[in-house]
């Protein structure tokens, strides 16, 4: 486990690095194309590589560092069966989108983010919607207290919420990938939103609470209510990654859409985004009062057997 945690932390690292390393690439360097000139041969080819597979990279450490840390917190079932869904219905979606339009409106990928999916979806595109999407539902999960208090409502809310949260983060991503200096896609026709279509921000919501809501009933199969091993997950202490990875992902965007003006979608991110997850934080219920708790349900339960045994002598 301990080599486990090694890996997490330099994918993590390697995560947070790509994005700063992207900020200084399309925001610096590529504006001003004399120091890309300046550099030797290799300099160039290397920052070459960089700008065409900084993106795959970026995701892909993203994804090795949020599998891993889902595997050791939560376990080897809450991470495939989050995994397996988001992936599936989210390609499904994207081909689906580019094919037809629909749910998302009429865009088309274009190079930087990997091997095309029937030459449609690059292959990396599923992958971050695994690995967002599982730390958004994790936060939204620990903010309504679905692991002490499960109910059906709390359930639906957790998935709501979720899928709000990773919504938000597109608000941030739209103007940052398809219309700054080296967009990885672009609208057939420029939507009404800072030019995102509003369909696609439905398409958004839509497809994460289907595949949020595909993984919810799996999880309630093994840790169900009144299930005895059902852990106590998604504690303060267990989502500084999860919102390490949520605020990083989501500043990366921001920074390159407000570096090319766009600044009301990165504001609307933020407000029903990155200040609700910082709330559904600080909701969530800490590991010293779960264990407070548990300490106290043990002594309820052992006087009344006490008491039982001093009447029998």
């Amino acid at each position: 486990m301990k080599q486990l945690l090694i890996v997490e932390r330099f994918c993590l690292a390697g995560h947070i690095l790509s994005m700063i390393f992207g900020w200084a690439g399309l925001l610096y360097v590529l504006p001003h194309p004399e120091l890309i000139a300046s550099l030797p041969s290799s300099g160039q080819t290397v920052f070459g590589l960089s700008m065409a597979w900084g993106g795959v990279v970026n995701i892909i450490l993203g994804a090795i560092a949020v599998s891993i840390y889902a595997y050791r917190t939560w376990g080897v079932w809450p991470t495939l069966s989050f995994m397996f869904p988001a992936m599936l219905i989210s390609v499904s979606s994207e081909l689906l989108g580019t094919s037809t339009g629909f749910p998302f409106g009429d865009y088309h990928y274009l190079n930087g983010l990997g091997y095309k999916i029937a030459g449609l979806v690059p292959f990396t595109i599923p992958i971050s919607w695994f690995y967002m999407g599982i730390v958004c539902y994790a936060i939204a999960r620990a903010g309504v207290k679905l692991a002490e208090k499960p109910n059906w409502i709390r359930q639906l809310g957790a998935i709501a919420i979720g899928a709000l949260l990773f919504t938000s983060w597109d608000f941030a991503l739209e103007p940052a990938m398809s219309q700054t200096i080296v967009p990885f896609w672009y609208w057939e026709k420029a939507g009404a939103f800072f030019g995102t279509p509003y369909q696609n921000y439905a398409g958004w919501y839509g497809t994460s609470f289907l595949f949020m809501s595909v993984a919810a009933i799996f999880w309630n199969l093994k840790f169900g209510a009144g299930k005895q091993n059902s852990p106590k997950y998604f504690t303060q202490n267990q989502l500084v990654f999860p919102l390490a990875i949520y605020l990083s992902n989501f500043g990366y965007a921001a920074v390159l859409s407000l570096g090319s003006g766009f600044g009301i979608p990165v504001l609307l991110g933020v407000l029903v985004g990155v200040i609700p997850t910082l709330a559904l934080y600080q909701l969530a219920s800490s590991s010293k009062a779960l264990f407070a708790n548990e300490e106290s349900a043990t002594i309820k339960t052992e006087i009344p057997v006490a008491a039982v045994k001093v009447g029998l002598k």
